[in-house]
């Protein structure tokens, strides 16, 4: 069932609030939704990058002010 949005009369944030709001809901009621094979060849290539050194990380709230201040830039 398509559902229309008006998300060309959006502004950024009500996109990212309804994301957010998407992805909440999801989170309550995932089900058995499994991630595709593909997913795990990604995570083991990151894993093996950060092993050998070629990838850090970071924590989550240092992620997020890092891409918060890159949006404050624009």
């Amino acid at each position: 069932m398509p559902i229309e949005l008006p998300l060309n009369t959006m502004s950024v944030e009500e996109k990212v609030q309804l994301l957010e709001q998407v992805w909440d809901n999801l989170c309550r009621q995932s089900g058995n939704v499994r991630s595709p094979e593909w997913h795990a060849g990604i995570l083991n290539e990151r894993k093996k990058q950060i092993v050998i050194g070629t990838m850090a990380v970071s924590p989550c709230t240092e992620a997020k002010e890092r891409l918060q201040k890159l949006g404050n830039d624009n």
